[in-house]
């Protein structure tokens, strides 16, 4: 290959640039500094600077970065230090001036002004008798700060450079005219000359967020979500800069920061597309995981098959724990296969806070990349609480509830992430033409918040008896009486088996009815939904064909697996254990292979949040986002409805 296309390849592989000529130069704003006094320090004129920097026309504040032009800007800052030596005594003449006696003793009108205070409350006549001040004039040369060079590092973009620098990625660039589109490692760029201390640290458990022009506190708000004492808490200075266009803030993660940033800050994807990190292992070191369970062994009856099945049958903890652990196993053996290296080890909690502390107190966790579990509150805040100095994550696999302390993962999604989805998809619906809202006296609270989402719903309760409390059903005439022709969304809200089959058997017959009273009536389409999916409506009273006439819509933290999808886990599963795998089972399976993932294609798994916001595996999907102050908790769930007898995902 030809000496200089060998050269020009490598210049084009690994991006170096060069440092340019200087154009600009940087001013860190303090307190009490004007746009004119900084002008004039540069010797450039107030216009140039709002020029480059148009929002310093609303208002200067300490700690902003100014660009300066260098071209005029190479003249070094000169101090007057005025030294008064003594007096020359002056008898004013017809016709003269504070101006003109100013500008021949070449000395301020204050000057005059400070040394014959009656000038202040009189006008200077002929006559009047001044002491002239002398002064010794010293000039002192101060050299102007400058920018300064600096090399890229690793996974650093334009974006991170700018908030590490207080400047905004516009004036980054302004600062290097030849600057590429994408920065790579190694390349020499001019950045603001800051101290180390007054530098910006870049923090992987935290998400970014560009500032769109206009954008103030509000829109912030209606975006992300946050307060605007909440971003001045995470972003120190702000409160004394303002907002600008182009900032970078610092925020906790957030799906919508995801979708709004995905392109200008390069490290989220777009809401809804899962990444398959099989395919981004990059960290080979051996990973330390460990995984509690309370399977509490030391109670089972060894002594014969009878009695060890009959132990299981005895001990929920026990039959729980076995089965999210075989999905582990699962895990483990799909982890060696993609050459992943893993020191594993498990500990039975005996559902007893007292063994966990043992179990912390007689092992080392220092150096531990992750821990699994334990599956209850009392033994997982232990876990989460002792390690917590070490930084070492904790995952939770089925907790709701959970004090989310700072390295505390919970993979569950919450309650209320669960109504929200479904409030969410009712209002997107635009063909919805009515409303209705079913409940049982027990779930009051939730009618009335969907009440207020809903103003126009009619709430349908269950009939009472002679002493006010539920009966759990309601008649044909209840329901009817709130239905209106064209797409009825109704909510049902309960918990008993009963009423749940009572309000389904009683909405399959009114569905799809047209009133044969009425010339070119629109049918009456009920789709049923739930915010609070449960048991009532799993059992065996329950008719699947009402819910699939209905389209029941609900949510989920996990959908059901498709036995045509022809899942490898599951065919793995099957052979190694001759059943199907059960919701636990598969938690554990993927549970396992996303933290385990995260941990070898990222730094750690608080960085994992950043480079992979969203997993998703048989069942379960993952899309960890940050609370403000404390841990992460798991945004991401399924919406899903009954098609055709089965559970479909909605798309």
């Amino acid at each position: 290959m030809n000496r200089f296309l060998l050269v020009l390849f490598l210049v084009l592989a690994f991006g170096f640039t060069t440092v340019q000529a200087q154009n600009f130069s940087t001013h860190q704003v303090k307190n009490g500094e004007t746009v004119e006094g900084i002008a004039k320090r540069y010797f450039v004129t107030t216009s140039d600077i709002y020029k480059l920097n148009p929002d310093a026309k609303k208002a200067l504040k300490p700690n902003t970065v100014l660009i300066i032009p260098i071209s005029k800007a190479n003249r070094p800052k000169v101090t007057v230090d005025k030294q008064l030596i003594g007096f020359t005594e002056h008898k004013t003449k017809r016709k003269e001036t504070l101006y003109s006696l100013a500008k021949k003793y070449k000395i301020s009108e204050d000057d005059i002004k400070k040394h014959n205070k009656f000038l202040y409350a009189n006008p200077l006549k002929k006559g009047d008798k001044l002491q002239i001040p002398q002064f010794k004039i010293t000039e002192t040369v101060e050299e102007v700060a400058t920018t300064k060079t600096y090399t890229v590092k690793p996974k650093e973009g334009k974006w991170r450079i700018a908030y590490k620098f207080g400047v905004t990625v516009d004036e980054l660039e302004t600062l290097n005219p030849n600057m590429p589109a994408v920065l790579n490692e190694g390349a020499v760029i001019n950045v603001p000359n800051l101290e180390a201390k007054e530098q910006k640290q870049f923090d992987d458990k935290y998400s970014y967020y560009k500032v769109l022009p206009k954008e103030g506190f509000y829109r912030l708000k209606l975006k992300l979500g946050l307060e605007q004492g909440d971003i001045e808490a995470l972003n120190p200075g702000l409160k004394e800069t303002g907002l600008k266009s182009g900032m970078i803030l610092k925020i906790p993660h957030t799906t919508n920061v995801a979708t709004a940033n995905s392109n200008e800050l390069g490290g989220a994807m777009q809401e809804g597309e899962a990444r398959d990190l099989s395919r981004s292992i990059s960290n080979l070191d051996t990973k330390h995981i460990a995984v509690m369970l309370p399977f509490r062994m030391h109670r089972v009856d060894f002594d014969s098959v009878s009695d060890i099945k009959s132990s299981l049958k005895r001990d929920p903890y026990l039959d729980v724990s076995l089965d999210f652990h075989s999905g582990v196993l699962m895990a483990l053996d799909s982890l060696k296969t993609l050459g992943v290296s893993l020191k594993v080890d498990v500990y039975d909690t005996r559902y007893e806070v007292s063994e966990v502390s043992r179990i912390l107190r007689e092992n080392n966790f220092e150096n531990v990349d992750a821990v699994i579990g334990p599956l209850t509150p009392a033994s997982f805040n232990k876990v989460a609480l002792e390690l917590k100095p070490y930084n070492v994550p904790v995952i939770s696999p089925i907790g709701t509830n959970l004090k989310l302390h700072d390295n505390v993962f919970q993979s569950r999604p919450s309650n209320d992430l669960l109504k929200d989805k479904v409030v969410n998809f009712v209002k997107s619906d635009s063909t919805a033409s009515n409303i209705i809202i079913i409940a049982d006296t027990k779930n009051i609270t939730i009618a009335n918040s969907l009440k207020r989402e809903f103003n126009a719903a009619k709430i349908v309760y269950s009939r009472k008896n002679k002493d006010g409390k539920d009966e759990f059903f309601v008649t044909k005439e209840d329901i009817e009486g709130a239905l209106k022709p064209g797409k009825n969304m109704v909510f049902l809200e309960t918990q008993n088996e009963g009423y749940a089959s009572n309000v389904t058997s009683v909405l399959a017959s009114l569905n799809n009815k047209v009133n044969p009273e009425k010339v070119d009536a629109k049918a009456t389409e009920i789709v049923l939904l739930t915010t609070n999916i449960n048991s009532a409506f799993e059992g065996d009273q329950i008719n699947n064909s009402h819910l699939s006439s209905l389209q029941f819509h609900f949510a989920a933290a996990s959908k059901e697996y498709s036995e045509n999808d022809n899942n490898s886990f599951v065919k793995a599963y099957e052979k190694q254990y001759n059943i199907t795998p059960n919701k636990r089972a598969v938690k554990g399976f993927d549970l396992t292979m996303d933290v385990v993932l995260r941990l070898v294609s990222s730094t750690d798994l608080y960085a994992s949040v950043i480079s992979a916001p969203l997993t998703e595996y048989v069942e379960n999907k993952f899309a960890y986002k940050k609370k403000i102050f404390g841990g992460y908790y798991n945004d991401s769930v399924y919406l899903v409805k009954y098609d055709d007898l089965t559970i479909v995902e909605v798309k």
